[in-house]
């Protein structure tokens, strides 16, 4: 999803998300807009309108393929049912403002009751708890440069990526509602509400490495340069940014930003991004367009359920895995990850695939290629050998808990319910939970023996 726009001299070309090249807006505010778009419970009105104008084109090409085959030929929908492009049709038009007022989508009010319930009795010492989540988990999983300050005030109203006055963020982001049918008074209905993350945060995804090491400095303990701070220095950089685990974060949410050092614009190879049905994982193999075909396939910790030998005969002799682990769910125990990273393994293997031994280890990705006739014998360095757990440890979402109705608005009537655009860490914490019981020994041990004193309350078990 992506389109080149010029940028001025040193910079080349920016590749970027937005759908129109007609829209002209420079490379910094290009990702501002993105990163408030993708990281803030709260929109500035300028970005607000940009949102409505886009899904707003959206809500009009869906239906029709031969526009939307002439105005954006690098997007396929042919092979999703006609009721999920009606689906998807519906939730363009609800980010387009179709439906009018404050209370459509609350987002405000959505987000203090999701935070009320996670909490729970810590509530009232929720600044004491975001501080003991920040330091000694992200910060000692590696996520240093996320700034005290930044991650409170996220955890407080949802807003990351604060690049104006405080005062600028107050239009809900309607690309963070998601549908579900709840059971109400023994019927099924369709309602709205926001089930995204609200105990890690956007941060981990862009930002936490650089190749200018001098963006992650930190004294006494805090990083010198905040979020917004980044990123402009980080755009100006001449070079591609090479970072493997860099560039799969960017691409698990279709932003890829390519920093040329020459003024000319390369030539781009002519691509087409595929959406395929939503249950489509274990019948893909069936049709030859795909069986065989994939270099690359991606899972995210949350979608490790549908890494199947079915999936894995999609890739090609010698492709590549990458699984996101779950290094960075601030309500996972050290055992949990570790439990974690073994059932990835064990996944993995049962698929085909063999571990990667080349590269620096990471704690973040799992890397496995497609074993084909080698027999695979080794162990990834960053997934860890033992036995694994004796179910899946990320069931699908059916498998959780329907939220309370006062987190929920009602989809008008005949409305699709839109497609969950989050997992929360909560909802993954509590499937590895159910899923990995510790038995004797493995028992996990309480972490709540240095809760710090503004806690007032300790951390209960998971």
């Amino acid at each position: 999803m992506t389109t080149p726009a010029g940028s001025g001299t040193g910079f080349g070309s920016v590749s970027w998300w937005g759908l129109s090249p007609a829209v002209d807006l420079q490379a910094e505010e290009r990702s501002e807009t993105f990163l408030e778009v993708w990281g803030n419970a709260l929109l500035r009105p300028p970005v607000a309108a940009f949102v409505r104008a886009q899904a707003g084109r959206l809500a009009h090409l869906v239906p029709e393929p031969d526009r939307l085959a002439e105005q954006l030929p690098w997007l396929s929908l042919g092979a999703l049912k006609f009721r999920e492009r009606d689906a998807l049709e519906a939730v363009f038009r609800f980010w387009a403002g179709g439906e009018k007022g404050p209370e459509a989508f609350p987002m405000s009010r959505l987000w203090d009751s999701r935070l009320r319930q996670y909490l729970g009795s810590r509530y009232d010492a929720r600044h004491g708890v975001s501080d003991w989540d920040l330091h000694m988990k992200l910060h000692d999983r590696g996520a240093r440069v996320i700034h005290t300050r930044e991650f409170r005030r996220w955890r407080d109203t949802g807003v990351a990526f604060e690049l104006r006055d405080s005062s600028a963020y107050h239009v809900p982001n309607r690309t963070l509602a998601s549908g579900r049918l709840l059971s109400h008074r023994g019927e099924r209905v369709a309602a709205r509400g926001y089930w995204g993350d609200i105990a890690t945060g956007p941060f981990v995804a862009f930002g936490i490495e650089a190749d200018d090491e001098t963006l992650l400095r930190t004294s006494n303990g805090q990083p010198v340069k905040n979020f917004p701070g980044i990123y402009p220095r980080e755009r100006k950089t001449k070079g591609l940014k090479t970072d493997e685990e860099s560039h799969l974060q960017a691409s698990s949410v279709c932003l890829t930003l390519l920093v040329f050092p020459s003024p000319a614009a390369p030539v781009l190879e002519p691509f087409t991004v595929h959406f395929l049905p939503l249950d489509s994982a274990h019948t893909l193999h069936h049709k030859s367009c795909y069986k065989g075909q994939f270099q690359l396939l991606y899972v995210a910790c949350g979608m490790v359920h549908l890494l199947s030998p079915e999936l894995g005969a999609c890739v090609a002799p010698r492709g590549r895995l990458i699984v996101e682990l779950a290094q960075f769910l601030v309500d996972l125990r050290q055992e949990q990850l570790h439990a974690f990273s073994r059932r990835v393994g064990e996944l993995a293997q049962a698929a085909g695939f063999a571990p990667q031994l080349v590269g620096k280890p990471s704690d973040t990705f799992a890397r496995f290629y497609k074993a084909g006739d080698s027999a695979p014998g080794h162990e990834d360095q960053a997934v860890e050998s033992g036995t694994p757990p004796p179910e899946v440890l990320a069931p699908p979402l059916e498998a959780t808990d329907w939220p309370s109705e006062d987190r929920t608005q009602p989809l008008e009537p005949g409305t699709p319910p839109s497609e969950p655009l989050k997992l929360t860490s909560e909802s993954q914490a509590s499937l590895l939970e159910a899923s990995v019981p510790p038995t004797g020994s493995q028992a996990p041990k309480s972490e709540n023996q240095n809760v710090p004193p503004e806690t007032k309350s300790p951390i209960p078990d998971l």
